[in-house]
């Protein structure tokens, strides 16, 4: 189990939606210092967080994230993109591009702190997925969740011996705007960071932060059908 308290926390995507929520509620919580990090550092609103300029791509971006942050003892890979590319008629440079953030993105990020986050004396990596990890619906995007929940059960195993615990959180939809479109129910940004920082501190391995996603997670071991009903007609 991992405090909140008195921790140095790296939130990827910091400056807006989930990613805002939860600088304020790791506050909230007594977190010594959080380091919010975004395209542009000038978009991160919070008084007292420390605004960190960061593209997960980009290796050097990344690398000079690491440099400036060396007390960090908690990550969490928030940042993420929604290109839902089709793979059958959008260009593979869009499927590209969705891996690049959302699978390859946080395992940069991830490889440059985990030499930081042992080195003061362990931590924690929370995951951001989605309910998509598991139901191939959204083309590239529902690919990419997958890819990135086998990284972290994956990184698990391997970051266990070093002190380092990883939670998985999946989550449907959120009122973000990058769900401003889908007229369906709808979690809040704060409910979404409690339930993330409620795992962290429990040392949970997964956190499911709604029905849709506790439904989902249930009927993995069912018939095709059941997650797919077009598939059953």
């Amino acid at each position: 189990m991992t405090n909140i308290e008195g921790s140095v926390v790296l939130v990827t995507g910091g400056s807006r939606g989930i990613g805002r929520a939860l600088v304020e509620a790791l506050y909230e919580r007594g977190a010594k210092k959080v380091y919010a990090t975004a395209r542009d550092p000038k978009t991160v609103t919070h008084p007292d967080a420390v605004p960190l300029a960061l593209e997960v791509s980009d290796p050097a971006s990344v690398a000079a994230a690491a440099e400036q942050a060396q007390d960090v003892t908690i990550l969490i890979n928030n940042a993420g993109a929604s290109v839902n590319a089709n793979f059958l008629d959008s260009p593979v440079e869009d499927i590209r591009r969705e891996f690049e953030t959302n699978f390859y993105g946080p395992l940069l990020v991830t490889r440059a702190f985990v030499p930081i986050i042992e080195r003061n004396g362990g931590g924690h990596i929370l995951n951001f997925h989605s309910v998509l990890s598991w139901i191939g619906v959204a083309g590239s995007y529902s690919a990419s969740k997958a890819a990135f929940w086998s990284q972290t059960n994956s990184l698990r195993l391997d970051l266990k011996p070093r002190g380092i615990e990883v939670t998985g959180l999946h989550v449907g939809y959120v009122d973000t705007d990058m769900a401003a479109h889908v007229d369906a129910p709808k979690s809040t940004p704060e409910s979404v960071a409690a339930q993330a920082l409620d795992g962290i501190e429990a040392g949970a391995f997964e956190v499911l932060a709604d029905d849709l996603t506790r439904q989902v997670k249930a009927g993995l071991s069912a018939e095709g059908g059941a997650l797919y009903p077009q598939l059953a007609a």
